[in-house]
Protein backbone atom coordinates (compact mmCIF):
# COMPACT_ATOMS: atom_id res chain seq x y z
CA UNK A 1 0.00 0.00 0.00
CA UNK A 2 1.47 3.28 -1.06
CA UNK A 3 2.60 5.96 1.53
CA UNK A 4 -0.54 8.12 -0.16
CA UNK A 5 -3.57 5.47 0.66
CA UNK A 6 -1.83 4.90 4.25
CA UNK A 7 -2.14 8.43 4.94
CA UNK A 8 -5.65 8.93 3.20
CA UNK A 9 -7.29 5.35 5.68
CA UNK A 10 -5.43 7.14 8.80
CA UNK A 11 -7.51 10.28 8.06
CA UNK A 12 -10.60 8.49 7.26
CA UNK A 13 -10.00 6.28 10.81
CA UNK A 14 -9.18 10.14 12.94
CA UNK A 15 -12.93 11.00 11.11
CA UNK A 16 -14.57 8.77 11.68
CA UNK A 17 -13.68 8.27 15.42
CA UNK A 18 -13.91 11.73 16.20
CA UNK A 19 -17.62 11.43 14.77
CA UNK A 20 -18.84 8.90 17.44
CA UNK A 21 -19.22 10.42 20.66
CA UNK A 22 -19.32 8.20 24.06
CA UNK A 23 -21.78 8.15 26.61
CA UNK A 24 -19.64 9.81 28.88
CA UNK A 25 -19.02 12.67 26.63
CA UNK A 26 -22.40 13.50 26.00
CA UNK A 27 -23.09 13.29 29.65
CA UNK A 28 -20.12 15.76 30.21
CA UNK A 29 -21.81 17.91 27.36
CA UNK A 30 -25.08 18.45 29.25
CA UNK A 31 -25.09 19.68 32.36
CA UNK A 32 -26.24 18.64 35.54
CA UNK A 33 -30.05 18.97 36.31
CA UNK A 34 -29.04 20.98 39.59
CA UNK A 35 -27.39 23.56 36.75
CA UNK A 36 -29.94 23.51 34.34
CA UNK A 37 -32.29 26.44 33.87
CA UNK A 38 -35.63 26.83 33.35
CA UNK A 39 -36.89 27.44 29.17
CA UNK A 40 -38.31 31.12 28.53
CA UNK A 41 -42.10 30.50 28.43
CA UNK A 42 -43.35 31.42 24.84
CA UNK A 43 -45.96 32.30 23.16
CA UNK A 44 -46.61 32.20 19.47
CA UNK A 45 -48.90 30.90 16.47
CA UNK A 46 -48.71 28.06 14.84
CA UNK A 47 -49.79 27.12 11.16
CA UNK A 48 -53.55 26.42 12.29
CA UNK A 49 -53.65 29.83 14.14
CA UNK A 50 -53.29 28.21 17.31
CA UNK A 51 -51.58 29.71 20.16
CA UNK A 52 -48.56 27.46 21.21
CA UNK A 53 -46.77 27.68 25.11
CA UNK A 54 -43.96 25.23 26.36
CA UNK A 55 -46.70 24.77 28.94
CA UNK A 56 -48.55 22.37 26.41
CA UNK A 57 -45.26 20.30 26.13
CA UNK A 58 -45.35 19.77 30.15
CA UNK A 59 -43.82 15.93 30.58
CA UNK A 60 -42.41 15.74 27.06
CA UNK A 61 -38.57 16.42 26.37
CA UNK A 62 -38.61 19.16 23.15
CA UNK A 63 -36.45 19.66 20.40
CA UNK A 64 -36.79 23.78 20.00
CA UNK A 65 -35.28 24.72 17.04
CA UNK A 66 -34.91 28.42 15.42
CA UNK A 67 -34.37 28.53 11.56
CA UNK A 68 -35.80 30.11 8.48
CA UNK A 69 -36.53 28.69 4.55
CA UNK A 70 -33.33 30.63 3.31
CA UNK A 71 -30.91 28.30 6.03
CA UNK A 72 -28.85 25.74 3.96
CA UNK A 73 -27.43 24.10 7.33
CA UNK A 74 -31.40 24.29 8.47
CA UNK A 75 -32.87 22.38 5.69
CA UNK A 76 -30.28 19.68 6.29
CA UNK A 77 -31.55 19.02 9.56
CA UNK A 78 -34.99 18.98 8.66
CA UNK A 79 -35.86 15.42 7.59
CA UNK A 80 -33.53 14.56 11.13
CA UNK A 81 -35.99 16.35 13.31
CA UNK A 82 -39.13 14.55 11.23
CA UNK A 83 -37.71 11.67 12.20
CA UNK A 84 -37.01 11.69 15.57
CA UNK A 85 -40.43 12.90 16.38
CA UNK A 86 -41.99 9.79 14.26
CA UNK A 87 -39.42 7.48 16.41
CA UNK A 88 -39.71 8.83 19.91
CA UNK A 89 -43.34 10.55 19.69
CA UNK A 90 -44.71 7.76 21.59
CA UNK A 91 -41.84 8.49 24.26
CA UNK A 92 -43.38 11.75 24.83
CA UNK A 93 -40.70 13.74 22.56
CA UNK A 94 -41.57 16.60 20.33
CA UNK A 95 -40.18 18.70 18.13
CA UNK A 96 -41.26 22.43 18.20
CA UNK A 97 -39.57 24.69 14.70
CA UNK A 98 -39.49 28.42 15.56
CA UNK A 99 -39.19 30.30 11.53
CA UNK A 100 -37.49 33.48 11.55
CA UNK A 101 -38.65 34.31 8.53
CA UNK A 102 -39.08 38.16 8.27
CA UNK A 103 -42.22 37.72 5.92
CA UNK A 104 -43.67 34.40 8.14
CA UNK A 105 -46.11 32.28 6.72
CA UNK A 106 -45.54 33.63 3.27
CA UNK A 107 -42.78 31.92 2.94
CA UNK A 108 -42.98 29.12 5.29
CA UNK A 109 -46.36 27.41 4.62
CA UNK A 110 -45.13 26.70 0.95
CA UNK A 111 -41.71 25.35 2.83
CA UNK A 112 -43.26 23.35 4.92
CA UNK A 113 -45.33 21.41 2.33
CA UNK A 114 -42.49 21.14 0.08
CA UNK A 115 -40.40 19.72 2.64
CA UNK A 116 -43.53 17.65 4.47
CA UNK A 117 -42.53 18.83 7.70
CA UNK A 118 -44.78 16.53 9.83
CA UNK A 119 -43.92 18.51 13.27
CA UNK A 120 -45.48 21.70 14.98
CA UNK A 121 -43.67 24.87 13.29
CA UNK A 122 -44.53 28.30 14.81
CA UNK A 123 -43.50 31.93 13.68
CA UNK A 124 -41.00 33.89 15.70
CA UNK A 125 -40.22 37.33 16.55
CA UNK A 126 -37.43 39.33 18.26
CA UNK A 127 -39.22 39.40 21.69
CA UNK A 128 -38.18 35.38 21.52
CA UNK A 129 -35.10 35.90 20.03
CA UNK A 130 -33.77 37.94 23.10
CA UNK A 131 -35.59 35.75 25.73
CA UNK A 132 -33.43 32.53 24.09
CA UNK A 133 -30.29 34.89 24.18
CA UNK A 134 -30.00 36.81 21.13
CA UNK A 135 -30.41 34.31 18.57
CA UNK A 136 -28.16 35.68 15.87
CA UNK A 137 -27.08 32.40 14.31
CA UNK A 138 -28.93 29.84 12.17
CA UNK A 139 -30.15 27.29 12.75
CA UNK A 140 -29.93 27.22 16.87
CA UNK A 141 -31.47 24.37 18.61
CA UNK A 142 -32.27 23.46 22.61
CA UNK A 143 -33.40 20.36 24.26
CA UNK A 144 -35.56 20.69 26.93
CA UNK A 145 -35.96 17.85 29.61
CA UNK A 146 -39.31 16.86 30.71
CA UNK A 147 -39.38 19.64 33.59
CA UNK A 148 -38.88 22.09 30.73
CA UNK A 149 -35.27 23.17 31.60
CA UNK A 150 -32.74 23.45 29.22
CA UNK A 151 -30.40 20.22 28.94
CA UNK A 152 -28.55 21.03 25.52
CA UNK A 153 -27.81 24.13 23.24
CA UNK A 154 -26.59 23.54 19.77
CA UNK A 155 -25.54 26.90 17.52
CA UNK A 156 -24.86 25.59 13.70
CA UNK A 157 -24.95 22.54 12.15
CA UNK A 158 -24.56 19.71 14.87
CA UNK A 159 -23.97 15.84 14.04
CA UNK A 160 -27.53 13.91 13.91
CA UNK A 161 -26.37 11.34 16.01
CA UNK A 162 -25.46 14.20 18.70
CA UNK A 163 -28.78 15.25 18.81
CA UNK A 164 -30.32 11.50 19.03
CA UNK A 165 -27.68 10.80 22.20
CA UNK A 166 -28.74 13.47 23.62
CA UNK A 167 -32.64 13.08 23.21
CA UNK A 168 -32.29 9.42 23.77
CA UNK A 169 -30.77 10.29 27.63
CA UNK A 170 -33.16 12.94 28.48
CA UNK A 171 -35.57 9.76 27.47
CA UNK A 172 -33.67 7.05 29.38
CA UNK A 173 -33.36 9.24 32.49
CA UNK A 174 -34.92 7.05 35.03
CA UNK A 175 -35.50 9.78 37.75
CA UNK A 176 -37.26 12.21 35.09
CA UNK A 177 -39.20 9.29 33.69
CA UNK A 178 -40.33 8.37 36.85
CA UNK A 179 -41.57 11.47 38.00
CA UNK A 180 -43.67 11.83 34.48
CA UNK A 181 -44.70 8.84 35.23
CA UNK A 182 -45.79 8.64 38.70
CA UNK A 183 -48.64 11.48 37.87
CA UNK A 184 -49.16 14.73 39.71
CA UNK A 185 -50.62 12.72 43.08
CA UNK A 186 -47.44 11.32 43.69
CA UNK A 187 -45.50 14.35 42.52
CA UNK A 188 -47.37 16.36 45.19
CA UNK A 189 -46.77 13.83 47.55
CA UNK A 190 -42.71 14.15 47.23
CA UNK A 191 -43.18 17.99 47.41
CA UNK A 192 -45.40 17.82 50.95
CA UNK A 193 -43.56 18.70 53.61
CA UNK A 194 -43.47 15.52 56.38
CA UNK A 195 -45.73 16.30 59.66
CA UNK A 196 -43.84 15.06 63.00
Amino acid sequence: MSRYYRAAALVLMLGLASCSKSKQEIEARMPAESKRQKAPEISLKDANGDTVSLADYKGKVVLINFWATWCGPCEAEIPWFIEFEQKYKSRDFAVLGISMDDDGWKSVRPYMAAHKMTYRIVIGNDTVAQKYGEIDALPTSFILDRQGRVAAHHVGLVDKSDYQNEILKLLEDPKSAALHDAGPGLLAGLLRPAHR
